[in-house]
């Protein structure tokens, strides 16, 4: 056998199955039992768009210095799925593990010259076992997590708690499952000598932090956030967002004693009209939302449109997935930016919130529906599949029972009874946002409906060209003070390396680009090569954009779509020479890993670098 891979808590297994197999339980088990060993770790889904009998993986980065983004490359590949041997051999790290069911003997030619592989009896064993042939197939999963708990010297009991979690209320179930469990490690403990090469040693690295996806986190942010309306289609990766939305609902926002519900979630025929529905709560004072992707967004534009032009307060969660048409749909990217900036006809400018993980899925849920108010405008929240479906490690939530809402310019019945003077489109201190009323504050003053043609400032229906450039022109206006609302960018800047000085090249990146990045950094920087970076965090971007472009020779821009969204957002809306802006594209719908960022700057600079990196 080669030389095998020696790792102490710095790993990655993947995990091949077939879907519909039951696997995806004994999967998140196995990682949710390194979490209970206090050592970081992340997980990544990926499942096909059919219901079942399509390959799956599962991907666990196991990183004591919690860098959690995928790095590529498998150390231990677990394959359960003859369709795909030979994909997922080729994975394997050379030296690394393969663990297969060797009940069936393949012949040599099957197996990489390079590699360790395990052979475990699993069909053999469950045949032995078990009758039912449903249950030969369920517990199989468990069984290769019992070798895998010996090979790797996990805590069993760490397992054996989760399984007591999982079947709470189910009792009969417990104890079957932990013979499974032991019958794998007996097993392994008998026919390998364990623990391999690659090991867990216990940690105390998690601390209070929380194992949970952003649509779960975007849901509850909305709750706190003071919505009390979701219209939602059904559409993969957004559904579980207004699922989770329900289920917190259920519990927070039902009152004490009569039990009554406090909101309204609806599930409407399709987009159009669940748009519509936001649309018109948001008009009516409502704090609405609704949670779709891609295809969602094309069908609402024209209420899109209705809601800029009109100023209506509405939230969009936008979980990004493979496009364009139906596209991946359970696979991630970052390809809605231009459609979503100017989304609807004519010309329209939208503001965009871009979380980097689950915990700012969260706060910037809750934020948007303030800023929605405050600029009587649509948001979104621009999550994907990875940040939206998938579980991830970050700091535990937190909100100040202090916070107030912010329900922006809202003219009150004893103001319009006073006789202030009420213009719906009328700027009254420059920032371009009106005041506007609620339907019914007022028997006689404020506004009773609204239109999406044009319009004075009173709100008065007008064709008369200066009208219209004096509305849009207003609504520029209010577009650059959403510049001071929104997250700042987070800047980053080089460590002094061996020459000093100001470091010539920078990198700007959003969203769930942002571990992997963190990670490529440090290993870009092992090289001897030195980027600041800016991560972006809104649109329209803040003034610190412009100036950290401007403050470089090159900017890396990396983001996860073919066409470069982000950048020609950048070189259109800040009016910068594209060839300052360098593009560092990854689409093939998986999320992107450190190795392919550090491969693809490091590229470069051997091009572009005919002098150090740093400026002398």
């Amino acid at each position: 056998m080669p030389k095998p891979l020696e790792a102490i808590n710095d790993f990655v297994v993947k995990f091949a199955n077939v879907n519909g197999s039951g696997s995806a339980s004994a999967n998140a088990l196995f990682a949710k039992s390194i979490l209970r060993m206090g050592i970081p770790a992340s997980s990544r889904n990926i499942f096909p768009s059919n219901i079942q009998g399509l390959p799956t993986w599962y991907e666990v980065r196991i990183s004591e210095a919690s860098h959690l983004g995928r790095r590529g490359g498998v150390d231990l590949m677990v394959a359960m799925n003859p369709q795909t041997w030979d994909k997922d051999i080729a994975e394997i790290e050379p030296g690394g593990y393969l663990l297969y069911d060797s009940t069936k003997p393949m012949p040599p030619s099957r197996f990489r010259d390079d590699i360790n592989v395990i052979g475990a009896p699993l069909t053999e064993i469950c045949n032995r076992t078990y009758d039912d042939m449903r249950q030969r197939q369920l517990f199989k999963n468990i069984i290769y997590l019992g070798v895998l708990s010996a090979m790797l010297g996990i805590d069993v009991a760490a397992i054996e708690a989760l399984i007591g979690e999982q079947f709470r209320g189910k009792d009969a179930l417990i104890k079957p499952n932990l013979h499974a469990l032991q019958l794998g490690r007996d097993w392994a403990m008998s026919a390998l000598d364990c623990p391999i090469g690659l090991r867990l040693e216990r940690r105390d690295k998690v601390g209070d932090r929380i194992f949970v996806t952003g649509n779960d986190t975007a849901a509850l942010g909305a709750v706190y956030g003071g919505a009390t309306v979701c219209a939602w289609y059904p559409i993969t990766p957004s559904s579980s967002l207004a699922e989770a939305f329900s289920a917190h609902c259920f519990r927070y926002r039902r009152d004490a004693e009569s039990k009554q519900h406090k909101y309204a979630i609806i599930q409407a025929e399709d987009e159009l009209a669940s748009i519509g529905v936001v649309v018109g709560a948001g008009w009516n004072g409502s704090r609405a939302f609704t949670a779709t992707s891609g295809p969602g967004i094309s069908l609402m534009q024209e209420f899109i449109g209705l809601a800029y032009f009109a100023e209506i307060p509405a939230v969009i969660f936008d979980i990004q997935r493979g496009s364009p048409s139906t596209g991946m749909p359970t696979r991630t990217q970052q390809a809605d930016i231009l459609s979503c900036a100017y989304a609807s006809h004519g010309d329209t400018k939208h503001v965009l919130l871009f979380p980097q993980d689950p915990h700012e899925a969260f706060d910037f849920a809750a934020r948007s529906f303030d800023l929605a108010d405050r600029l009587q405008t649509p948001i979104f929240v621009m999550l994907d599949l990875d940040i939206g479906m998938n579980e991830w490690l970050v700091p535990a939530l937190e909100w100040d029972p202090a916070r107030q809402y912010d329900r922006g310019k809202v003219m009150t019945y004893e103001q319009l009874e006073a006789g202030v003077e009420f213009g719906r489109y009328l700027d009254v201190d420059g920032d371009g946002i009106p005041y506007r009323t609620l339907p019914g504050t007022h028997p006689e003053r404020g506004a009773f409906f609204t239109r999406g043609t044009t319009k004075d400032r009173y709100a008065k229906y007008s064709e008369e060209g200066h009208d219209y450039v004096d509305n849009m022109q207003r609504l520029l206006r209010k577009f650059e003070t959403a510049k001071r609302l929104l997250p700042r960018p987070v800047k980053r800047e080089a460590p002094v390396g061996p020459l000093g000085g100001p470091t010539r090249f920078g990198a700007i990146y959003f969203g769930s680009t942002a571990p992997a990045m963190d990670e490529a950094l440090e290993a870009l920087e092992a090289r001897g090569l030195y980027l600041d970076t800016l991560r972006v965090r809104g649109f329209p971007f803040h003034d610190d954009v412009l100036d950290f472009i401007t403050g470089h020779e090159r900017i890396f821009v990396i983001e996860q779509n073919r066409d470069a969204q982000l950048r020609t957002l950048l070189t259109t809306e800040l009016e910068v020479d594209p060839a300052r802006l360098v593009p560092i594209l990854h689409y093939d719908g998986t999320p992107i890993t450190a190795r392919f960022i550090v491969k693809a700057i490091a590229d470069m600079l051997a091009v572009v670098t005919l002098a150090p990196l740093r400026k002398a």
